[in-house]
């Protein structure tokens, strides 16, 4: 099985230092849905693990959250593509869990619900915490330079083996070359 991990924001919606908030503020980056139904059209399995602080945060709510989600889900329908799974930390930095990024808590759960090793599975992201996560737990990280991702591979210290790419269609097309 091929898999892939996604973050959200900043990877496959455009990102907001005040937080996507409600569904009208999720707005999906151009060509990103397009590159998740070629992973799909090319046998991968597409899961998404993003750290949602907001609920903690009081800025949303569990069913705001599940609303954005289902917009996500139907913006991706409309062009062909499906995620497999969407994990989420719901927690603030301040309370210390293990799932909220970048701590690998949420992708090693991923991996025990999904019965499968992480083991060079990519995982991509815009943010310093992703890529920590996903080397953490085994995955080959790539950093797209959308959202966040200028001003993470501008600080350096990223994790070892990191690729960087302008977006994620052409973290798609790399992979699509090499894996098909």
């Amino acid at each position: 099985m091929k898999l892939i991990i996604l973050d959200r924001d900043g990877v496959l919606n455009l990102d907001s230092d005040a937080f996507i908030k409600s569904p009208q503020e999720w707005l999906p980056i151009p060509g990103s849905l397009e590159a998740v139904a070629r992973l799909n059209q090319a046998g991968y399995r597409v899961v998404v693990a993003t750290n949602q602080s907001g609920i903690a945060r009081g800025l949303f709510s569990m069913a705001t959250l599940n609303a954005i989600h289902q917009k996500m889900h139907a913006a991706a329908q409309q062009v062909g593509a499906h995620f497999d799974a969407v994990f989420f930390c719901p927690h603030a930095a301040d309370d210390n869990c293990d799932c909220r990024k970048p701590r690998p808590g949420m992708l090693v759960s991923l991996a025990q619900r999904l019965d499968v090793s992480l083991k060079g599975v990519p995982t991509v992201g815009d943010s310093l915490r992703d890529l920590q996560a996903g080397f953490m737990a085994g995955c080959v990280p790539y950093l797209v330079l959308t959202g966040k991702g200028e001003k993470t591979r501008d600080a350096g210290g990223l994790p070892p083996g990191t690729t960087v790419f302008p977006n994620l269609a052409a973290v798609v097309d790399r992979l699509l070359e090499t894996n098909g």
